[in-house]
Formats: C-alpha cells, structure tokens, sequence
C-alpha cells in the first residue's frame, strides 16, 4: 500500500525555500542608495553585520551608514531624510 503524498504526489521528498526582506517604507538605503537586502559600500557580505537601523522619524538605513553619518555632523544630527533631529527608535 503506497501513501496518500507518493499517489498524489508522485513523491515523498520535497524541499521548502524560503526568503526574507527589511520591513523597511523604502528599498534603498537614502544615504548610500545601496539596496536593503543587499549591504552597505562598507561590507562585503549582507547579514548581521549591516543590519537596517530606524530613527525615531521610521526612516531606516544601514548601521554603518547612519552612524558615519551621525558622527559627520557638527552639531546635532538631523535625519537624512526628514531632517528631524535624530534619535534612534527604541
């Protein structure tokens, strides 16, 4: 007696695929315009190491962008985007 999947089926071995993207309002970066599934100028590899950052104001971009950003400004940094003054979203 054959299972219900291999009569259905023809087999009983599949494989998932699955694959994920930023909860982001846009798909680029507005400081490097580098993609969000991708990384930023400064990595070699999307991951854990470039991961997106939102501000309070929910723009988002890349850790490494928004902070050079953030330490370039003489004053209080300002949102890219926006210009609000910027904090980081808790």
């Amino acid at each position: 007696m054959q299972s219900a999947e291999y009569v259905l089926f023809g087999t009983s071995r599949w494989h998932a695929v699955a694959s994920w993207t930023w909860d982001a309002q846009d798909e680029t970066c507005g400081i490097c315009r580098m993609a969000f599934d991708g990384c930023c100028p400064d990595c070699k590899l999307p991951g854990d190491d470039c991961p997106l950052i939102w501000g309070s104001c929910n723009h988002a971009f890349h850790l490494h962008c928004i902070l050079k950003w953030v330490n370039s400004q003489t004053s209080q940094a300002h949102c890219p985007m926006c210009r609000r003054e910027w904090q980081f979203k808790e």
